[in-house]
């Protein structure tokens, strides 16, 4: 089958086309005949060398496929050869077929092309798990989204406002930030031109975030945690902004505020299974309702891996970038 493969870390032309050999389900999983797959930022950092896969995970890149069912391994259940799916993966998605545990598998919600469905698994279960299931965000509750034009962030956007939340963003361009807007945010911030912190305390009336989803780590740290209202949660789920910040506990023991920090791809498979299990139950019905909708920036042919990667680096993108087999 054709991949794309790693052969060293580098820039986007590391992205080799290769053919290579097609992977067999195990017991418990399930192979896919990848039709699309999502690009992350995590794959630029596995391109990088700076995000090594998982032990025992696929070496290609690729956290995110839709496609058809293939073949079933021994004891899988629920499932049927040619049903159209999507998946959470462990590595392996830049490639014509892929292989999942049956517990990362979701249906392709009705309403979503069997393509666009590619750019739902990975951020839905980011959002779900770091938002809902770890900040315990609640109605009437401040949510900040820093880089609120991104995928992630235009989910966190759509399903913060689904729950009654109320959502900031922050984002480098007007343009990003009238997305943002259309999509349900309420407080808007130019990063490049306004201080996220004390815009937002304005925007808010002075209260401030009560869940900040943060993907820069130490660059924002003390501001985030500045702007935390009291009994406020700061999850980081990146570190775009560097590994090393100082925080002044001081200001964090008077909030009584919590900083968590979170991975995806490093969890076991119960914990993801129990991820993707409660996406299925909670923001399925949303995207099937219209109310959360795939944003899909652009596709790139499975063999222009290196061009979608170069498009992401630049931050030119609304949304997710998906690779069409």
């Amino acid at each position: 089958m054709r991949a794309i493969t790693l052969p060293q870390p580098g820039g986007p032309e590391a992205l080799v086309p290769a053919d290579v050999d097609a992977p067999t389900p195990g017991p418990g999983e399930v192979l896919v005949d990848v039709v699309a797959a999502g690009v992350n930022r995590a794959d630029v950092m596995q391109r990088l060398g700076h995000y090594p896969p998982p032990e025992g995970a696929s070496p290609l890149p690729g956290l995110e496929v839709s496609g058809r069912v293939a073949a079933l391994g021994d004891g899988v259940e629920g499932w049927t050869v040619g049903g159209e799916v999507c998946a959470l993966l462990d590595g392996g998605g830049y490639a014509e077929q892929a292989v999942v545990p049956a517990g990362q598998l979701l249906p392709v919600p009705s309403g979503v092309s069997l393509e666009d469905a590619a750019a739902l698994p990975e951020v839905a279960c980011t959002v779900w798990s770091n938002v809902f299931l770890v900040a315990n965000i609640q109605p009437g509750q401040v949510l900040l989204v820093h880089g609120g034009s991104s995928g992630i962030g235009t989910m966190a956007i759509q399903l913060g406002k689904a729950v009654g939340a109320h959502v900031a963003v922050t984002a480098g361009s007007q343009a990003k930030l009238d997305v943002c807007r259309d999509l349900g945010a309420e407080m808007l911030v130019n990063y490049r031109e306004e201080d996220f912190v004390e815009r937002v305390r304005a925007l808010s009336d002075g209260h401030g975030a009560d869940v900040i989803l943060d993907n820069m780590g130490a660059k924002y740290l003390s501001g985030n945690v500045d702007l935390l209202a009291t009994g406020g949660r700061l999850v980081t789920i990146g570190l775009m902004g560097g590994r090393t910040g100082e925080l002044d506990m001081g200001v964090l023991l008077a909030k009584r505020g919590a900083v968590i920090a979170t991975s995806l791809r490093s969890r076991p498979a119960t914990e993801k299974a129990a991820i993707v299990a409660a996406v299925r139950e909670h923001v399925w019905p949303l995207v099937e309702s219209g109310d959360v909708r795939p944003i899909v920036h652009s596709r790139h042919r499975l063999e222009d891996a290196a061009e979608a990667h170069r498009e992401m680096e630049a931050s030119t993108h609304i949304g997710k970038i998906l690779l069409t087999t």
